[in-house]
C-alpha cells in the first residue's frame, strides 16, 4: 500500500526536520516547503493527504496556505503551526477552513492526534464520495444523513454540515427551539473523522449548579462529601469524538472560565485532582437564545463566546422549510404507525393544508407532538383538520372553528349521552346518582397527574379491562391506550 503523504511548510528547518523525523516514524511519506511560493507549486504538481503550514512565512502567511487548499483542492485537511497564545491567529485559520491547529512548541502526541485524525478525514473523503448534500436518506435508513427536508434553506444547511464535518473547529448551532439543533450536532459528527468515537450531548440547563465541575471533569474520590468513587467526567467520555453542550447560554459563569481553560489547553483536570490530563474533543455548542445579548448583558464570557462562535451555523424554524412540513408529517405517521403497531394513518387533504398554514412556533418537536395527538384522536385512521387542535387563528373563519369544536367536542364524548351536559337533558331524563361517577369525568385538558389518577381509577373499577374502562370514560379504546403507554401504566 502507497503510504499517505503530508506536505510541511515551514520557514525554519530545524521544525521541518523535526516534524519529518515524527511523521516518517509513522510510516508517512514526506514533502517538505519553505515558503509559500514552493509550498503552492507542490500542490499544484502532487496529490497530498495532508498539509502542514506554519503561521509566519517569509513571503505570505499560513492563511494564504489555507485558502488556496479551500479553493483548489477543499478536500485536502490543512493544519497551521501557531505562536504559543496566538489563539486570535489560530481563530483566524479555522474561519479560513483549516482542519486544526498546533501551537509552538509543537507537542508531539498532540500532533500525532492530529494527524491521525486529520488523515482518517482524508482517506474518507478518498474511499468515498457517497456523501453529498443533496442525498435524500431518511433518519433510519443510515448514517449518511438523518435530517430529512428538500427544502432550499435544508439543502444549503446539509452542504455546510459536509463542509463543517471536515473541520475541528468548534461550531456554534443557533436556531429556535425545537428546530433540530441536537440532531444537526450528531449529523456533524457523523460525517466527521470522529464517527467511530462517542457523540456525547449534554443540556448545560439540566446539571445543578454545585455539580456542573464534576460532570464536565469527573472526580477523585473522597475529593467531596458523596465522591465514593472516581469518576470520569464528560469531557473524558467524549474523548476523541465530539462533545455536544446544548444550552451552553445557562452554564454558570464560573464554570464559563473553567471550560474556557479545558478547551483552550485541551487538557482537564478532574476536581480533587492534581495534575491536568489531555483530552481530544471537539467541541459544538447550541442554544436558543443570542449568546451576543448574554454577552451585552453580562451573563456570558466574552472571551469564550468567541471561542465557541469560530463558526456559526442557523438551523432554519420551520415555518422557512415549505414542503419539508408534509414530508415531516408523512415520516411521523408513519413512525407512529409503526410504534404503536397500528394501520398506516392518513392525513386528509384539508388537514394537509391545515399544517402548511401553521407557523410552528415549536418547530419539528411541536409538529411530532401535534400528529402524535391527532393519531388519538382520528376515526378510520385519518387525520381531519379538527383532530390537529391547531390554535384557531390559522383557520379561515369563526364558523370553521365552531364547527371544529363542536366536531371534537362529539369525538370526546362518545357511546351516547353517559356524559352529556346536565342543562340539556335534566328535562328528557333522570340520572340516578350512582350510573355516573363525577371522579371519572375525562377533562381533556386537565393536567397529567389529573389524567393518571382517572386513568388509574377507571382502570381499577373495571379490573383492567380497558374496553370497559374506555367506555367509562367516554373515550375510544385506541385513545385510552395511548394514554397507557405515554404514562408506563402497563404494568399489569
Amino acid at each position: 500500500m502507497t503510504p499517505q503523504r503530508v506536505l510541511i511548510i515551514d520557514d525554519e528547518p530545524d521544525i521541518r526536520e523535526l516534524l519529518e523525523i515524527t511523521l516518517l516514524r509513522m510510516g508517512l511519506d514526506t514533502v517538505t516547503a519553505g515558503n509559500v511560493t514552493e509550498a503552492l507549486e507542490h500542490l499544484k504538481q502532487t496529490r497530498f493527504d495532508l498539509c502542514l503550514t506554519d503561521m509566519k512565512l517569509p513571503d505570505g502567511s499560513g492563511i494564504d496556505i489555507v485558502r488556496f487548499i479551500q479553493k483548489e483542492q477543499p478536500h485536502l485537511p490543512v493544519a497551521v503551526i501557531t505562536a504559543f497564545g496566538s489563539m486570535d491567529t489560530a481563530i483566524e485559520a479555522l474561519k479560513s477552513g483549516a482542519f486544526d491547529f498546533v501551537s509552538k512548541p509543537v507537542n508531539l502526541p498532540k500532533l500525532r492526534e492530529l494527524i491521525q485524525t486529520a488523515l482518517k478525514l482524508s482517506a474518507q473523503q478518498n474511499t468515498s464520495e457517497s456523501i453529498t448534500p443533496t442525498a435524500e436518506v431518511e433518519p433510519d435508513t443510515g448514517e449518511q444523513s438523518r435530517i430529512l427536508g428538500r427544502s432550499e434553506a435544508m439543502q444549503q444547511l446539509k452542504a455546510t454540515i459536509t463542509k463543517l464535518a471536515r473541520s475541528q473547529a468548534p461550531v456554534y448551532i443557533h436556531g429556535e427551539s425545537g428546530s433540530g439543533k441536537e440532531l444537526v450536532a450528531h449529523q456533524i459528527h457523523l460525517q466527521s473523522p470522529r464517527k467511530e468515537a462517542p457523540f456525547v450531548p449534554v443540556n448545560c440547563g439540566a446539571i445543578p449548579e454545585n455539580l456542573v465541575e464534576s460532570e464536565f471533569f469527573g472526580h477523585k474520590k473522597g475529593s467531596f462529601t458523596g465522591a465514593m468513587t472516581d469518576k470520569i467526567g464528560l469531557f473524558q467520555a467524549a474523548h476523541q469524538g465530539t462533545l455536544f453542550l446544548d444550552e451552553v447560554a445557562d452554564l454558570p459563569l464560573t464554570m464559563q472560565v473553567k471550560l474556557l481553560r479545558a478547551i483552550q489547553e485541551r487538557a482537564i483536570k478532574p476536581v480533587g485532582g492534581l495534575a491536568e490530563m489531555p483530552v481530544d474533543v471537539r467541541i459544538l455548542s447550541a442554544t436558543h437564545k443570542s449568546l451576543e445579548h448574554e454577552v451585552a448583558a453580562g451573563r456570558f464570557r466574552q472571551d469564550l463566546y468567541y471561542r465557541l462562535n469560530v463558526i456559526k451555523l442557523k438551523v432554519p424554524p420551520l415555518r422557512e422549510r415549505g414542503d419539508d412540513i408534509l414530508l415531516l408529517a408523512d415520516y411521523f405517521l408513519r413512525k407512529i404507525a409503526q410504534r404503536w403497531t397500528m394501520p398506516p394513518i392518513k392525513l386528509a387533504a384539508s388537514a394537509r393544508k391545515a399544517l402548511q398554514s401553521y407557523d410552528f412556533p415549536g418547530n419539528v418537536r411541536e409538529l411530532e407532538n401535534i400528529l402524535e395527538r391527532a393519531c388519538t384522536l382520528c376515526d378510520n385512521n385519518t387525520i381531519e383538520p379538527e383532530d390537529l387542535q391547531l390554535p384557531q387563528a390559522i383557520l379561515p373563519n369563526q364558523t370553521h372553528i365552531s364547527a371544529i369544536a363542536a366536531s371534537l367536542t362529539a369525538k370526546l364524548s362518545s357511546h351516547e349521552a353517559l356524559y352529556e351536559d346536565n342543562q340539556s337533558h335534566t328535562t328528557d331524563m333522570d340520572l340516578d346518582e350512582n350510573d355516573a361517577d363525577p371522579s371519572l369525568q375525562w377533562n381533556p385538558g386537565g393536567s397529567e397527574a389529573d389524567e393518571k389518577a382517572i386513568i388509574l381509577k377507571a382502570l381499577d373499577q373495571t379490573r383492567w379491562n380497558r374496553t370497559k374502562a374506555a367506555e367509562l370514560l367516554g373515550m375510544s379504546f385506541r385513545q385510552l391506550r395511548y394514554r397507557i403507554q405515554k404514562y408506563d401504566l402497563d404494568v399489569r
